[in-house]
């Protein structure tokens, strides 16, 4: 699948997270997905876990990811920097950084991804 293609369910993937639109969010997603808990640590596989880790982490945290800039390696992974800012719902600003996330996909749909700090 084209570079075109991969950001086009990026975009997709970003705004629907960013909208707490989990459905649309795991429709961007292979069922057996590999995702990061960048939470609390450890790792996440398939739909459901996925949605049962944003639903608490939503719970507790407001976060809002803006993809700034996408790239894509030699071995098909993309690379998209990220500015992140994760808020308490009291308003308080937990975090605001610029960090990366790698993405692997198959069949067009995101397979994995991997959250580097930068």
């Amino acid at each position: 699948m084209a570079d075109f293609d991969h950001r086009l369910v990026l975009i997709a993937a970003y705004a629907a997270f960013n909208a707490r639109a989990i459905d649309a969010a795991l429709a961007t997603m292979h069922p057996d997905v590999n995702w990061p808990n960048g939470w609390k640590g450890g790792r996440v596989i398939g739909h459901d876990a996925i949605r049962a880790y944003w639903t608490q982490q939503w719970e507790e945290l407001n976060p809002h990811v803006e993809p700034q800039r996408c790239t894509t390696d030699d071995d098909g992974r993309v690379t998209v920097d990220v500015h992140q800012v994760v808020s308490d719902y009291a308003g308080h600003t937990l975090a605001d950084e610029q960090i990366q996330h790698i993405y692997e996909f198959e069949n067009g749909l995101i397979k994995r991804m991997d959250i580097q700090r930068i």
